[in-house]
């Protein structure tokens, strides 16, 4: 004869009732664990990540600071003038990281809290092809500012010969 049992209220509980409470929770656990569910999951709005691209223009006079999102529309940008009114002082670490943050909380407000970096020197054939001071800065303060940085690249362009000079081998004779 099976054994009956008691519930919190002190009411006896029948073997049939309990045999179908059982059953019933067996199920909502197949369902929580089913393969085909688990990858089906959804992420909450607050943990999605949306990716732009910061883009870092650093010479040894000015930092340049652009995040645009996948498409190529510009969210915000920011540079050393925008945060100094001393021309001398564009260029430095404190001024780049400013400069980072203020683009960062801008793009932030916007939706976007993951990027891709790509950093540029002024290269070519006319200028350096190492960034400015501020570069570094700018990266630091990005992910102060609680973004997460994905990648970081060098972009800088590198001269490849160019056109051939004019006036022969000699040069102009003058």
């Amino acid at each position: 004869m099976p054994k009956k049992e008691k519930t919190l209220e002190g009411k006896e509980k029948k073997p049939e009732d309990a045999a179908l409470a059982e059953a019933e929770s067996v199920e909502g656990v197949a369902e929580e664990v089913a393969p085909e569910e688990a990858g089906k999951r959804e992420i909450p709005e607050s943990k999605k990540e949306v990716v732009g691209v910061a883009k870092i223009y650093s010479t040894y006079n000015n930092t340049i600071v652009h995040i645009v999102d996948s498409a190529g529309n510009t969210i915000s940008k920011a540079g050393g003038g925008n945060v100094t009114k001393y021309s001398r002082l564009k260029a430095s670490p404190t001024v780049a990281m400013f400069a980072a943050k203020k683009a960062a909380t801008e793009a932030r407000e916007k939706g976007i809290n993951a990027l891709h970096v790509r950093i540029r020197a002024k290269g070519g054939h006319t200028g350096p092809h190492m960034p400015g001071p501020g570069a570094q800065a700018a990266l630091k303060s990005f992910s102060r500012a609680g973004m997460r940085i994905k990648s970081i690249v060098d972009v800088t362009p590198v001269a490849y010969g160019g056109c051939r000079p004019p006036h022969g081998r000699r040069g102009r004779r003058v």
